[in-house]
């Protein structure tokens, strides 16, 4: 049973400045090995914790670093849940998240869909 569907749009140009002026909040939003991939990664890693919160019913206190995009090893990727996130998951139930993230023509976007 699909228990949250979340999707979101993130202009890899706009995360790039936002980068820019404020540099800390890459510490914020991303983990060390997400820090890791260029900047259109980033920014579609930024976009699938967006879309994981919109699934998740964007409940408040929720940690950013709390979901780390992570990938197979044949390239597929997914979430790794812990702390607020993986609490927030198991109180809706949720047994498996799907993740798909793209970009291309300057923007970057993912969609979620968890399972329960």
């Amino acid at each position: 049973m699909i228990v949250g569907i979340g999707m979101d749009v993130c202009s890899v140009e706009r995360y790039e400045r936002m980068v820019e002026r404020h540099p800390g909040v890459v510490a914020r939003l991303l983990n060390p090995s997400e820090r890791q991939v260029p900047i259109a990664s980033q920014a579609a890693r930024f976009a699938a914790k967006e879309a994981l919160a919109k699934a998740l019913g964007a409940p408040a206190g929720m940690v950013w670093l709390d979901s780390e995009v992570v990938r197979a090893g044949h390239g597929q990727p997914s979430f790794e849940l812990r702390g607020t996130v993986a609490a927030r998951a198991d109180e809706l139930g949720i047994t498996r998240v799907h993740l798909s993230i793209s970009h291309d023509a300057g923007l970057a976007c993912a969609y979620v869909v968890c399972e329960g």
